[in-house]
This record gives C-alpha cells, structure tokens and sequence, in this order.
C-alpha cells in the first residue's frame, strides 16, 4: 500500500532545528534534522532535503562572492604596485555603450534551443552569455550584441545574475527571424560550406546558443539548411591546423568576431582566443593558399 506524503509528515508541534548545524551536513544528517524537526513540517522529506541545499548553497554563494572580492582586491593592489595596467576603469565602462559604439555589427545569440539541453548544460550556456557581455562591456567600441528567444528556461537560468536586465545588452523574447530581415542573417556553423571572409554591418551574424557535447552535432546547420538562411563557418582551416573539432563555445566564437571588428586579422583573433587544448597550430602562407583540405568557399555575405 502506497503511503501519500501527507502521512509521512512530522508533527506542525516539533521545535524548527539550528541551521547552523548543518554546514556541510550529509545526506544522513540531513534525514536525521527532518526526523528531530524541520522549519516547515508540511515539506515531504525530499522537499526539505532541497530546502536545505538550497539555503546551503545561498550561503556558500555569498562566501564565495566575499573571498572573490578580496582577491580581485588584491590583485589591484599588486598590480599598481608593480605599474601595470589595470584595465578601464569604471568610469570608462559606464560610457562604453552599444549605443555610443561606433561599431554596428550585430551579433545574435539564438536560444531557442533549452529544452535539448540539460540543466548543467544549461547552466554552461548561460555562464558563456554572461562572458560575451563581459567582454563586449570591456570593449572601446562594443558589437550590437542581441539574445533572442529569451525565455523559459534560459531566462530562469540567467535570473541568478543579479542585475542583468540592467546589462546593456538587446535581451528580445522573440525568434532571430521575427526580429531580423531574412537576407540579412547569417548563421554560424561549422559545417557549412561556406567560408566567411569578413564582417558587415549590413548583415546579423547568429550564433547557436547550444551546448551540446555532441549529442546534437549539425543541428543549427541543419535548421539554416531548412530554413533557407544563409550560413558560414569561421576561416579556421583557411589559418590554422586544428587538432580537434572545430567546434567552438559561444564566447570563444563571439570574442573573435568582437577582435575582428576592433581590426584584427583572423589570424591572429584566433590565436589569441583559442585554448591550448584546441591544438591550434599557424598554417605558413604557402599552406595557406594551396591547401588541399580546405574544399569550402570563401564568401562575403
């Protein structure tokens, strides 16, 4: 016979238990406060367990942000000892505006893919957002950065971050294709054919918003595919061996186009972004031109 939670609740009358004491508590310790009682006895025992996870975490979050505050200060402290450039100042990124940019490439970010990933996936895919508006924040002329498809569990994800609807960033509930005019889409995938030369105002270069660990390989090339929207790969190949795939994350993506735009070459925005693990390796320029494996088109869209 099934037993409903409702009977298995504890007594309203026993006394709420020390939080204190549950710092690091295990599982059993756990069990074992719900059992001596719990500050709301109408939770089931999984309700209460997540409850104290929960405030658990709040806790640690705001050590965590507590030590992090102390380090950044003292590396402040370190590096005007030693007269080294500490970045711009407050002041400084407070002006730096999309607005006031004199740079008007737009940049998407589609998320209109939550419900393929899980929550830690998730989570990953939201942390990389948070990065690309860090670093267009830090930029002296940021990209027109938009997130579109904002919603359900994305949205839910970014709320952790307190104060982001005060990022300047283009945050729309709506799908890239009921925001931008068709032709002016391009979409980045690393399957395409396609090889994108350069970069223009006159077009919105999307980024799939899609941490998939390969359980989803092709897809957002697939759906431009469908859709009949035109799409390009970054010149990877064109400069560099890759080791890998050459599959990047959303930030390390963004972050090349964001150098490009400040007049890097490929090239070297690839250098400098690219992590070791990529195994990215310089092609020399007679590879560069007669390279066998490169097979794709170069394009300016």
């Amino acid at each position: 016979m099934e037993t409903s939670d409702q009977n298995r609740r504890k007594p309203s009358n026993l006394p709420e238990p020390d939080m204190k004491r549950f710092k690091g508590s295990s599982d059993k310790e756990e069990e074992n406060a719900y059992e001596t009682g719990g500050p709301n006895q109408s939770l089931s025992k999984r309700q209460f367990k997540k409850m104290l996870k929960k405030e658990k975490w709040l806790k640690y979050k705001a050590e965590k942000r507590a030590k992090e505050k102390e380090r950044k200060k003292q590396r402040k402290a370190e590096a005007r000892s030693k007269n080294l450039c500490l970045g711009p100042s407050r002041k400084i990124l407070k002006s730096s505006t999309m607005a006031k940019s004199s740079c008007k490439i737009r940049v998407a970010i589609d998320l209109s893919f939550d419900d393929l990933m899980t929550d830690k996936a998730l989570s990953k895919c939201v942390k990389q957002v948070g990065h690309c508006y860090s670093l267009n924040r830090r930029a002296k002329n940021p990209m027109q950065l938009y997130i579109t498809s904002f919603n359900g569990k994305s949205k839910e994800q970014m709320a952790k971050n307190v104060g982001y609807g005060n990022w300047d960033i283009h945050f729309r509930t709506e799908n890239y294709l009921d925001i931008f005019k068709k032709d002016d889409v391009v979409y980045l995938c690393s399957e395409s054919e396609n090889v994108l030369s350069s970069l223009s105002e006159d077009k919105v270069y999307v980024i799939g918003g899609l941490v998939d660990h390969n359980a989803h390989k092709g897809l957002t090339f697939r759906l431009a595919e469908e859709h009949n929207i035109n799409h390009c790969q970054l010149p990877l190949q064109k400069y560099l061996h890759m080791s890998s795939r050459k599959v990047l994350t959303i930030d390390h993506v963004f972050e090349i186009l964001l150098g490009v735009s400040e007049g890097m070459s490929w090239k070297d925005a690839f250098l400098r972004v690219l992590p070791a693990r990529k195994g990215a390796v310089e092609r020399d320029s007679n590879e560069t031109r007669l390279s066998p494996e490169m097979s794709a088109v170069d394009v300016t869209l």
